[in-house]
């Protein structure tokens, strides 16, 4: 299971927003795991954890009875600058990686957890059924409206800036 723990911390920090959290629902996910380890039977142990990982962030969310906080995105940006830093080029590249953070965190839970698994974890429709416990219709249906809502913020949010 160790081989999955940067996607599962990945999907972690976007359901719940909050780095610290999200460690410690990780690190649930893997003690439930370890626990039922012996259970386990599925055909694919990424999809199995990242189940697991869900649930552990879903069920953090609902103990604090609370929807998922904003995070500082300027926090979390990590990128490696080019080889040649123009600061103009940086300041857009930052810029545009700032505004999917934030259409991405704007999203409801359910769009952002397949926009994730699928963008971020490049899992297939068929893993994340598994991981979401929903048929693949459900996986496309709500990644296609995800990705819908995603551009439709975007484009509004430009067209904020050119007027």
């Amino acid at each position: 299971m160790l081989p999955h723990l940067d996607a599962a911390h990945n999907l972690a920090r976007w359901l719940l927003a909050n780095p610290h959290e999200a460690e410690d629902a990780v690190q649930d996910a893997y003690v439930r795991a370890l626990t039922y380890f012996a259970s386990f039977h599925a055909p694919d142990g990424r999809a199995w954890l990242l189940a697991i990982v869900r649930n552990a962030c879903y069920a953090r969310l609902r103990q604090s009875r609370r929807e998922a906080a904003v995070l500082d995105p300027a926090a979390e940006l990590e990128f490696t600058p080019d080889s040649g830093p123009d600061p103009e080029a940086l300041h857009l590249k930052t810029a545009d990686r700032l505004r999917i953070r934030r259409g991405i965190e704007a999203l409801p839970a359910e769009f952002r957890e397949v926009l994730v698994l699928r963008e971020m974890e490049e899992m297939s429709y068929r893993e994340i059924a598994r991981v979401i416990d929903a048929p693949i219709g459900t996986v496309m249906s709500r990644l296609a409206r995800a990705r819908k809502r995603l551009q439709e913020m975007l484009t509004a949010e430009t067209k904020k800036e050119t007027v």
